[in-house]
């Protein structure tokens, strides 16, 4: 999943990207307003953090404009401790949630992992589709009736998140890509096919259907 990380404190964003990687986002770094209201209207993010405290542009600004010209983009923003008012302000202007300054990184994972579950009205637990049982923490994926457990690479556990929320769905070379790689990644749909048949490999060659033209279909019906 791409996530949009809007933090003008260098050290904090650079730890959260580093963080926020690990777990398996593509992460854009915005440490600006301007930069930030462009970046989330232009690209397709998964869900968006957002400090509210930004040079250029507040943050508060920022999410309004986004509301005001019909952005669905889930927004987790980020306030100052004790600050109940920036809390209701964030509310109103449309964020989805909020985390108080200092933090630490689990619990912004837990709440953002706990955004993209409301988004696709998915229930708590592990991510299951299709006989496969995903784990988000370890990165591996599980298929129950056998036993068998595969470890994937964050490339690869990437894709096949993105697959396993949409399943059934025909999804574009195009659309994976920018959910798989952030902004400065080079997206090479040669590459992409490399990691599909990569998942393929390890989880059976029906379960990722190729539509010719289209893209691809993840799931039981993919055929």
């Amino acid at each position: 999943m791409r996530l949009l990380l809007v933090e003008d404190d260098a050290a904090l964003s650079d730890r959260l990207r580093l963080d926020l990687e690990k777990t398996g986002f593509a992460v854009d770094v915005a440490a600006d307003g301007v930069d930030a209201e462009f970046m989330g209207d232009s690209e397709p993010y998964a869900v968006a953090v957002l400090d509210l405290g930004l040079p250029g542009r507040p943050g508060l600004e920022v999410l309004r404009h986004w509301r005001a010209v019909g952005n669905p983009l889930p927004v987790l923003i980020l306030t100052a401790r004790d600050a109940w008012h920036e809390k209701v302000d964030g509310f109103k202007a449309g964020a989805d949630d909020y985390l108080s300054k200092p933090f630490h990184t689990a619990e912004l994972i837990v709440r953002l992992q706990a955004l993209l579950r409301r988004g696709v009205a998915r229930p708590h637990g592990p991510v299951r589709v299709a006989g496969l049982e995903l784990d988000e923490e370890t990165q591996t994926v599980g298929i129950p009736a056998t036993g068998e457990a595969f470890a994937l690479t964050g490339t690869e556990f990437r894709l096949l998140r993105y697959f396993m929320l949409h399943p059934g769905r025909v999804l574009s070379k195009s659309r994976l890509a920018e959910q798989v790689y952030d902004f400065e990644s080079e997206r090479d749909s040669n590459v992409l096919e490399v990691y599909v048949n990569r998942l393929r490999r390890k989880l059976g060659r029906d379960l990722i259907a190729t539509r010719r033209g289209q893209g691809y279909v993840f799931g039981a019906d993919a055929g």
